[in-house]
C-alpha cells in the first residue's frame, strides 16, 4: 500500500510562484471568511463586495488604509528586529501604549512652542519609553533566563491598565463630559497631513525608518552580529559576540520602534484615549511572520492587513458584522500563509 511522505524540495520555488502562493493564500483566507458570513445567514457575495469596496475600492478607503498601515509598519519592524535574534517580543502592544503615553506627556507639558522642537521631543519620549519598557523583559531574560514570551505578554496588560488609570485620573480632560481622554494637544504637537490627503506626514518618517532598518541589518557590523547570533548562537560565541548585549540592544530598538507607532497614533487623534488600543502590536506579530522579517515585505503586508481592517469596518457598518471578524480574517490569513510556507520547502510524495 503506498504511503504518503513529506519530502524536502530539491530547489526553491521561483519568485513568481512564491507571489502566486501568497496571493492564493490571501484568496483562501478571504474565501473562508465569506463562508463564515454565509453561516451567519448573510450573503457572502455581497459581503465580499462590501469588504473589497470598503478596504480598497475608493480613495477614501486607500487613505484610511495608509493611516492604519503606518503604526502597523513601525510595530512590525520592531517585532521583526527582535525576531531576527530569535527573541520573541510579544509585547509590542504595551510598548506602543507607552510610546503614546510618552508623546502625550511631552505634548501637554508646554515645554516648547516650536513645532519642530516639540515633535522631536515627542518622538524621543515615545521611542525612549517604548524602548525602556522592552528592556525590562530583556534584562530578566539575560540575567535570570526568564521566558520573554510570558513577560512581554503580561506587560502588555500593565501598560494598558496604566493608560486607563491616566485617562480616568491625572490626565483626564475636565471638559470631556466624563469621557476618559486627555486634553487636546496644542496645534504645534500635531504632525499634520500630506497636502491634499488625510494621510499623516509620518508616512515619510516610515519610509526613512524602513531604509535605515534595511541598511542597519545588511550593511553594519551590529546588523551582521544580530543575524549571526540569531542563526547560530554557538558561532556567535566563537566569534566573541556577546549575545546578552545584543538581546538588550535588539529589545530596546524593538520597543523604540513600537513606541514610535504610539506617537504616530496620538498625534493623529490629537489626544490620548483608550480607543488607541486596537491590537496593532498583536497584528504586528502576524505581519512580521508573514513577511519573513523582510522590511519591504513588512510594508506590503502592513498595507494588506490595514486594508483588511478598513474592509471589516465597512462590513460592520453595512452588514452588522462583529468587530472580532477582523481578527478571524487575520488568523485565517496566517494559517493559509503558514500552509503555503510549508509547501514552499516541502512536498508530499507517495512511496511504495
Amino acid at each position: 500500500m503506498p504511503k504518503l511522505r513529506i519530502v524536502k524540495r530539491e530547489k526553491d520555488l521561483s519568485a513568481g510562484m512564491q507571489l502566486l502562493g501568497i496571493f492564493l493564500a490571501c484568496l483562501l483566507a478571504v474565501g473562508l471568511s465569506m463562508f463564515l458570513l454565509w453561516g451567519q445567514g448573510k450573503s457572502p457575495g455581497k459581503g465580499l463586495l462590501v469588504f473589497l469596496e470598503g478596504g480598497f475600492g475608493s480613495s477614501f478607503a486607500l487613505e484610511d488604509m495608509l493611516i492604519k498601515a503606518i503604526p502597523l509598519y513601525f510595530c512590525s519592524l520592531g517585532v521583526a528586529l527582535a525576531f531576527k535574534l530569535k527573541v520573541w517580543n510579544i509585547g509590542a502592544e504595551g510598548q506602543y501604549v507607552w510610546g503614546a503615553i510618552g508623546a502625550t506627556l511631552v505634548a501637554l507639558s508646554g515645554i516648547s512652542e516650536n513645532s519642530w522642537v516639540l515633535i522631536t521631543l515627542m518622538i524621543l519620549a515615545a521611542g525612549g519609553l517604548g524602548g525602556l519598557y522592552a528592556l525590562l523583559p530583556a534584562y530578566f531574560k539575560v540575567r535570570y533566563k526568564a521566558n520573554e514570551i510570558i513577560i512581554t505578554l503580561m506587560l502588555n496588560y500593565v501598560a494598558i491598565y496604566f493608560l486607563e488609570y491616566l485617562v480616568y485620573g491625572p490626565l483626564k480632560d475636565p471638559l470631556s463630559f466624563g469621557f476618559p481622554m486627555s486634553p487636546l494637544f496644542p496645534e504645534q504637537a500635531l504632525l499634520g497631513a500630506i497636502p491634499g490627503t488625510r494621510v499623516s506626514l509620518a508616512l515619510i518618517l516610515a519610509v526613512i525608518i524602513g531604509i535605515v532598518f534595511y541598511v542597519f541589518l545588511n550593511f553594519t557590523r551590529l546588523g551582521f552580529e544580530l543575524k549571526v547570533c540569531g542563526e547560530s548562537p554557538r558561532t556567535a560565541l566563537y566569534s566573541r559576540i556577546s549575545p546578552a548585549r545584543l538581546v538588550l540592544l535588539s529589545m530596546f530598538l524593538s520597543g523604540f520602534l513600537a513606541g514610535l507607532a504610539g506617537f504616530v497614533e496620538v498625534s493623529n487623534v490629537n489626544r490620548l484615549q483608550t480607543s488607541i488600543v486596537v491590537g496593532y502590536g498583536y497584528t504586528a506579530i502576524i505581519i512580521a511572520w508573514l513577511a519573513e522579517l523582510s522590511p519591504w515585505q513588512i510594508g506590503l503586508f502592513s498595507l494588506l492587513l490595514a486594508g483588511f481592517r478598513v474592509g471589516v469596518e465597512n462590513l460592520q457598518l453595512e452588514m452588522q458584522v462583529p468587530a472580532a471578524f477582523s481578527l478571524v480574517i487575520q488568523g485565517l490569513l496566517l494559517i493559509a500563509v503558514l500552509i503555503f510556507s510549508f509547501f514552499k520547502t516541502y512536498k508530499l510524495k507517495f512511496k511504495e
